[in-house]
């Protein structure tokens, strides 16, 4: 009986395997002429001619034959929306610094205050003995840790108002730099921290290019340029109207990169802060155009600030015409012509018309001071709540 089986299957294997070979060549054959066309198909029946146009409708089409007809082009991104967020943002960055300027001198004064208590304090109830035996209390660690925090503040307090409030902004540049290094977060960084006016997310890029690098040597190149001139530009407008203009300056510049691209059709995605930069050098040439200035590379080659402005302008402006896609150039000019006319005609019509908002801020905060204190006066003197126009 198990010779009976074995011969039994085997007879069904032969005579089986040749029918399912039969098919098998039948269906390569098949696919084979639907890859090679279909025109010896027009001797076999209607119905089974339209069968297989049906099916061979999604497939490709060959060298040979002619290709569907192109897609149409697509429409030019429209720009209200980043117009809008560029005016919004803007009004928002000034508003904002004055009321920050407001907040900074009211503590500024609480600050004082508070110091001269302590200061009375300490004269009035404690004397250096006290002191050098807390000291020798501690251990080594701990003093080894007291003595780096304060050559830490020691180094703080010898920069300038302007350098350490640019130091946040390289701080901020750096962070974006490293997580361009995560391969998990690419999608993320290429939808938010580029811009680009063909995408589909366009307003929060136009900020957050503006702290994005993607090559180390750009953003060296970059925070070198803004750390060089934070000095002037800060005793120039102070922190806070720095701050709304560096600002505002990345948004208006990626605008002006919108609109150049779109009429040019050159729909590419770009980073960078080279619009803010832009701006912050453009403002401090124009106000001080005679400044001496140099390269690091090259200190005996000098030329003024106002000579500097007008070489980087026309290298720009070159490159914007002959479609050079080294830099952003759209975004260099529209950065550079926006720093121009700041410290020309913006900071008159903007920064010196703040005092209403400022007055507004400062009613709705004594209110708040007096809902729970009654009777209580306004935390700071002056209904101006800040230093005069600078």
């Amino acid at each position: 009986m198990a010779w009976r089986g074995c011969v039994m299957k085997w007879a069904k294997t032969e005579f089986v395997s040749p029918r399912n070979t039969t098919s098998r060549s039948c269906r390569l054959s098949f696919y084979n002429q639907q890859r090679c066309g279909f025109r010896r198909e027009a001797k076999r029946p209607d119905t089974k001619k339209g069968n297989v146009s049906q099916e061979t409708n999604p497939s490709p089409p060959e060298a040979g034959t002619p290709g569907p007809p192109p897609p149409p082009k697509a429409p030019r991104p429209t720009l209200f929306k980043p117009l809008m967020f560029t005016v919004g943002f803007t009004g928002c960055s000034f508003g904002a610094a004055a009321i920050l300027q407001y907040e900074t001198l009211k503590s500024r004064v609480q600050t004082a205050k508070h110091e001269e208590e302590s200061e009375k304090f300490l004269q009035g109830s404690q004397d250096m003995a006290y002191w050098h035996d807390w000291w020798n209390q501690l251990s080594g660690f701990q003093q080894q840790l007291i003595l780096l925090m304060s050559m830490a503040d020691d180094f703080w307090s010898s920069l300038t108002e302007g350098q350490r409030t640019v130091t946040g902004i390289i701080a901020v540049n750096a962070v974006v730099l490293c997580l361009w290094r995560i391969p998990a977060m690419q999608r993320r960084m290429i939808k938010y921290f580029t811009s680009n006016p063909a995408s589909k997310t366009r307003c929060v890029p136009m900020i957050l290019s503006s702290f994005s690098h993607y090559s180390i040597i750009h953003m060296v190149a970059n925070m070198y340029v803004l750390w060089t001139f934070s000095s002037g530009i800060v005793s120039l407008l102070g922190k806070e109207q720095f701050l709304a203009v560096y600002l505002s300056a990345g948004v208006i510049s990626t605008m002006v990169s919108y609109m150049c691209k779109t009429a040019s059709g050159r729909l590419y995605p770009s980073l960078g802060a080279s619009g803010a930069v832009m701006a912050v050098l453009a403002a401090v040439c124009a106000k001080v155009p005679e400044a001496k200035l140099g390269i690091i590379f090259l200190p005996v080659v000098t030329f003024t600030a106002g000579n500097a402005l007008k070489a980087l302008v026309a290298i720009d402006t070159a490159g914007l015409i002959l479609g050079w896609r080294i830099f952003d150039h759209a975004a260099h000019l529209g950065g550079a012509l926006f720093g121009v006319w700041y410290v020309a005609y913006g900071h008159k019509l903007i920064w010196r018309k703040r005092e209403p908002l400022v007055k507004l801020w400062h009613d709705m905060r004594s209110r708040g001071a007096g809902g729970s204190r009654p009777g209580g006066a306004p935390g700071v003197d002056g209904g101006s709540g800040g230093p005069g126009p600078q």
